[in-house]
């Protein structure tokens, strides 16, 4: 990605995520020995992108290796190949000492990968669904950091939760994240907000430890908040805020 900034401390959030081409990179790594402000950035930045990765991956389902383990069991194994030459009458004990091992190890590998294979036809659908909603997700947080005039702030909610924001004013969009937020008590949910003067406007949900896109512009928005709601969330705030960030200038 070629970028034609004429100010190198816009370039901490593409440094960070790989984005440049070789001779910016460079040109970056040198500007990095004088200023503490990008360095400093860079590193933010880094640790963000560190946490954001993590937080959309996806874990296998837990059923996996139990579906695995029990189709094992009705594929039928296949012989070892071993290559049509032949032995040496001297060696022929040997060879067949080390064709035994060979044969297991080729037999249970083919019923490790035939027990891959039932479980990935049965599950193929919701595992395409789920890789296009975490490339959508990606590709959305991706473009926030990757703006040259993305900013950050990090800050810790009322329940520990440690949370990161990345916002930008050119693509017009915020990404939160959220590390150690203890789970949500039966029948609430963690809800967003941008707030706006004196009004909090609602801007997502946040279930667990992860990344989300706020919804709504974060252009007017002063700050972000996080609050604890009843499930399904609240069009207004009902409880005191976890937290209540500024958005990075």
């Amino acid at each position: 990605m070629k970028h034609h900034a004429t100010d190198a401390h816009t370039l901490a959030a593409a440094y960070a995520l790989g984005a440049l081409e070789d001779d910016e990179r460079q040109a970056f790594d040198a500007h990095l020995q004088a200023c503490e402000a990008c360095r400093q950035e860079a590193a933010e930045f880094q640790a963000t992108a560190a946490r954001l990765a993590a937080a959309v991956s996806q874990p296998p389902p837990p059923s996996a290796k139990a579906q695995v383990m029990a189709a094992i069991g009705g594929v039928r194994q296949l012989p070892p190949h071993l290559p049509a030459r032949a032995a040496k009458p001297a060696r022929g004990g040997m060879l067949r000492r080390a064709a035994v091992p060979l044969a297991l190890a080729a037999s249970v590998a083919a019923a490790a990968l035939g027990g891959v294979a039932v479980w990935q036809t049965q599950n193929a659908h919701d595992l395409e669904q789920r890789a296009r909603q975490s490339r959508q997700q990606l590709d959305a947080v991706s473009a926030v950091l990757a703006a040259p005039d993305a900013r950050t702030v990090h800050g810790r909610a009322a329940n520990g939760a440690l949370t990161t924001v990345v916002a930008s004013a050119r693509q017009d969009k915020a990404v939160f994240t959220a590390a150690n937020i203890p789970p949500p008590a039966a029948g609430k949910t963690y809800q967003l907000w941008l707030a706006h003067d004196d009004t909090m406007r609602p801007a997502g949900f946040i279930d667990h430890d992860g990344t989300v896109v706020l919804t709504g512009s974060p252009a007017d928005a002063s700050a972000v908040g996080l609050t604890l709601e009843p499930a399904g969330g609240s069009p207004q705030p009902t409880t005191k805020p976890l937290l209540l960030m500024p958005l990075p200038a």
